[in-house]
């Protein structure tokens, strides 16, 4: 039985919201200095490996960082893998959400006028079931509040497990299986970046 292949999870590097700590869904926003420091870490983190399929979020931030990784000229755009739409919580920070709405979790609650947990459940698993055609590694260039759900699920656990993750920018975070077994999903690596 050929072995079956790991998924590369990589968060896009630092943007402006991202320092600032806005939740940034579907706005465009480009990738700090920082952030492209952060990308270049990345190339010669993964420097040597080669995938047989790459995927990106079609958001700059996601494509800049796999294009300064190495893996521009081969990646494919996958609508799936785009950041969480928060809706009315677009560009505000934990703290003005909470004011809004107090105990607020976005794994559990979700976004008013955005996306719910199931919708994104849901695109995390077209993601996982198109990873498993591909017969060798794999590499995703994503966010982070969508690629912790992508783990959770992963994992077979409910979205809102999703909130036992961190992923800091420009993470690297490795999923793959026990045993060689489809029924024993695991997490080789979690949330490796430029400054751990």
């Amino acid at each position: 039985m050929a072995a079956l292949a790991d998924v590369y999870l990589v968060r896009h590097g630092e943007t402006e919201w991202t320092r600032s700590g806005q939740h940034t869904g579907l706005t465009d926003l480009p990738l700090t200095a920082n952030g492209e420091q952060q990308a270049r870490w990345l190339k010669e983190r993964l420097r040597g490996l080669t995938f047989d399929k790459v995927f990106t979020s079609p958001l700059q931030r996601a494509r800049r960082t796999c294009e300064i990784a190495g893996f521009g000229s081969g990646a494919e755009v996958l609508r799936d893998l785009l950041e969480w739409n928060y809706g009315d919580y677009e560009g505000k920070t934990r703290k003005e959400i909470l004011a809004l709405k107090p105990g607020w979790i976005v794994f559990r609650d979700g976004c008013p006028n955005g996306e719910s947990p199931e919708q994104v459940g849901a695109r995390a698993d077209r993601v996982i079931a198109q990873v498993r055609q591909v017969n060798g590694p794999v590499a995703l260039f994503s966010s982070g509040h969508f690629l912790r759900t992508l783990i959770a699920r992963w994992l077979g656990l409910p979205v809102a497990g999703a909130g036992f993750f961190m992923l800091g920018t420009a993470a690297l975070t490795i999923v793959g299986y026990d045993h060689n077994n489809l029924k024993e999903p695991m997490i080789r690596l979690l949330n490796e970046t430029m400054g751990s």
